[in-house]
């Protein structure tokens, strides 16, 4: 029946071989059986010793053929009834020196715990050699363990009865895993935790420069994302400072770089000049650096000759950003590119924080802030120098320990709309507590809705600029609702103001490629709005502002008799800047769709938007016209010398390009470095 169905293997009992080979006695068998039938005649190989972590055995795959057929594969056979001198080397290589074995024995949990101590330590200090390789430890375990011993069960056996006379056995120690000490690198060198935001954020080192993670992680929660300086990561940590400022002094052009040499004893030098608390992480380290070394050469050295961009990723902070579950959101060496991404979200998380702060989430309850105590060593890390305004926070007068107190009178509300100066001293910052941390809020006066009559409410804010920038529309609005006559006067008496409009309704009418349109367009509406909102701005908040309600009313007496004359000269200013944006404007209707037409529009859209007299800071604000006149004169030299034009507008074009390529990449964040580079 086998010629019907002969199955897989058949055994012949003759073979008879004439002109051909037949067999005789045919019959089928299972391969399984002949291992007992026949095992004599199997051949038997032993394939990958391995080391089995569950088992605790040493095992091994066997493999057997009869005649060149394969009979069976992948069989797991205990390696060390086999051969236990090869046994006993894979379980020492494997379990002792790999770590590949959970056994209550506390010699191994040990070992390891030094040996991940050792590789923190090569990766702070960004060097291999600070470990001993593995086969220096596989020759301290051969040295000590017996031949006997192949596997787990023997190697407990062993190890129980020596170590009732040996409690040290087997363990270890630090000198006996480096090759030499790790020179400098301390907790202080490179914490474990780093301070941003006003938040301990966890600190990791990797030395591994094909990872993302190369250099030096943190952590940041996403609350706290906002308040994260720029400045402060740069600075890394101490242990990282020296090697940092030699690749930065390393970009520099050939003069200055040739009167630093060596590069590595002079960063040796300024790192330990950086390396202090009055130092390190204040300002910039760039513009540390560039002091310096002017200060070294005697050669005039500027920010820009330094090439960040040439420094190896590693030499940045990398942040991870989570959330309060601990999942992480984003990660990535640019801060601004992360504050774009996900700003809006981490302002969502402290505001809900705040609002729970405040009360205003459960009970709508007014809540005093009483007793509020903040380190100014904290305020130093978290404000920046420019930010001088809601000056409300003082030092106390008898405090020896260097703390700052807030007013006990001052009431904040969440919800509450208040439409005068009513709830008392408003405190410059707020403390908050989350998940054992104090964190650091910066509460403004804020508009409490579209219109006019609206009064103000008090929002706790993550960034500073932000709160600076609310909090003086806040005061805009609230001053505005004690001047309802005068600026009901002014409404009505602003001078020029119907010809203001009809120029004004030509501002945003063109596509910033230069094509025209015929949609949007100023309103006079809108230009008055923004004219008594400067002037209110230009009258009543100059620095430093008023922070509780008598010196609210004293600004409001002061500037009252001087309103009407600043509305005028903002007027004029804006009429003026309306009557040039007119002129260039039909310059660049006439050219047409000239390359330089196009160009001169964009810059023109740029220059004066639906909102120039409130984005535009005053001092530039002033200049506006002559920039306009720029506008108008280069199209009059156009017709002499167009190539010149088209020379100057590729070379400022590259520069355009620049600014407005970082712009995008933070998602039309600005910080004031980047706003000071465009003006």
């Amino acid at each position: 029946h086998l010629s019907k169905k002969p199955g897989r293997w058949i055994v012949a009992s003759e073979l008879v071989e004439t002109t051909r080979l037949f067999g005789r006695g045919i019959a089928h068998i299972e391969p399984l059986w002949l291992e007992s039938v026949g095992g004599h005649l199997l051949k038997k190989q032993l394939l990958d010793p391995h080391w089995e972590k569950k088992a605790g055995e040493v095992m091994a795959l066997e493999r057997a053929t009869l005649y060149g057929l394969l009979v069976y594969s992948g069989r797991r056979v205990n390696y060390g009834r086999v051969d236990p001198h090869a046994a006993r080397e894979v379980f020492i290589r494997e379990a002792l020196v790999a770590g590949q074995w959970e056994t209550p024995l506390p010699f191994l949990a040990a070992n390891q715990k030094l040996v991940k101590q050792v590789e923190e330590l090569e990766h702070k200090a960004r060097r291999q050699d600070v470990l001993v390789d593995d086969e220096l430890i596989y020759a301290y375990y051969d040295q000590q363990v017996p031949q006997d011993v192949y596997n787990g069960h023997t190697f407990e056996r062993w190890y129980r009865a020596e170590q009732a006379k040996n409690p040290h056995l087997l363990k270890l120690t630090r000198d006996e895993l480096m090759r030499h000490e790790a020179a400098g690198i301390t907790t202080d060198a490179f914490p474990k935790t780093i301070r941003l935001g006003g938040v301990d954020c966890a600190a990791t080192y990797l030395h591994e420069p094909s990872d993302p993670k190369d250099g030096l992680t943190v952590t940041v929660p996403l609350f706290v994302l906002n308040q994260v300086q720029e400045e402060r990561c740069d600075w890394l940590v101490p242990g990282m400072l020296k090697e940092k400022i030699q690749a930065l002094i390393k970009t520099l052009h050939q003069r200055p770089r040739s009167r630093l040499i060596p590069l590595p004893q002079t960063a040796a030098v300024y790192a330990e000049a950086l390396n202090v608390p009055e130092e390190f992480g204040k300002g910039s380290l760039v513009d540390a650096v560039v002091k310096l070394a002017k200060k070294q050469t005697s050669v005039e050295i500027v920010r820009n000759d330094i090439k960040q961009e040439m420094l190896t990723p590693h030499y940045f902070m990398n942040l991870r950003v989570v959330d309060e579950h601990g999942r992480q959101l984003g990660m990535g060496r640019n801060l601004a590119a992360l504050k774009a991404q996900w700003g809006a979200q981490a302002r969502g998380a402290f505001a809900a924080l705040a609002s729970l702060k405040l009360g205003g989430a459960q009970d709508n309850k007014n809540i005093p802030v009483e007793n509020s105590l903040i380190k100014s060593a904290d305020i130093s890390n978290i404000t920046r120098e420019n930010i001088d305004t809601l000056n409300v926070v003082k030092k106390s007068e008898n405090n020896n320990n260097n703390e700052i107190k807030l007013n006990k009178t001052t009431v904040i509300s969440s919800n509450k709309s208040y439409t005068q100066w009513s709830f008392g001293e408003l405190p410059e910052l707020l403390e908050m507590e989350k998940g054992g941390q104090s964190i650091i809020g910066y509460p403004a006066l804020v508009e409490a809705g579209p219109n006019a009559h609206d009064g103000v409410q008090i929002e706790v804010f993550d960034e500073p600029d932000i709160a600076v920038r609310r909090h003086r529309q806040g005061l805009t609005r609230l001053f505005a609702l004690q001047l309802k006559e005068a600026v009901k006067y002014l409404d009505k008496n602003i001078p020029d103001m119907q010809l203001m409009g009809t120029a004004y309704m030509q501002v945003g009418r063109g596509a910033e490629g230069g094509a025209a349109s015929s949609a949007g367009g100023g309103t006079v509406e809108q230009l008055r709005n923004q004219i008594l909102a400067l002037a209110i701005d230009r009258a009543f908040l100059m620095e430093p502002l008023p922070t509780n309600s008598p010196e609210f009313d004293q600004r409001l007496q002061q500037g009252r008799s001087r309103l009407t004359l600043i509305a005028n000269e903002v007027a004029r200013l804006a009429g003026t800047v309306l009557l040039e944006f007119a002129a260039a404007s039909r310059k660049i209707k006439d050219a047409k769709s000239s390359p330089a037409a196009l160009d001169a529009a964009q810059q023109v859209a740029k220059l004066v938007p639906l909102r120039f007299l409130q984005e535009t800071p005053w001092t530039q604000l002033q200049h506006l016209p002559r920039y306009l006149k720029a506008v108008v004169l280069r199209f009059e030299k156009l017709k002499a010398d167009p190539a010149r034009d088209v020379a100057r507008m590729e070379e400022v074009k590259l520069q355009e390009q620049r600014f407005w390529r970082l712009v995008a990449q933070r998602k039309g964040v600005r910080d004031a470095r980047a706003e000071e580079f465009r003006w």
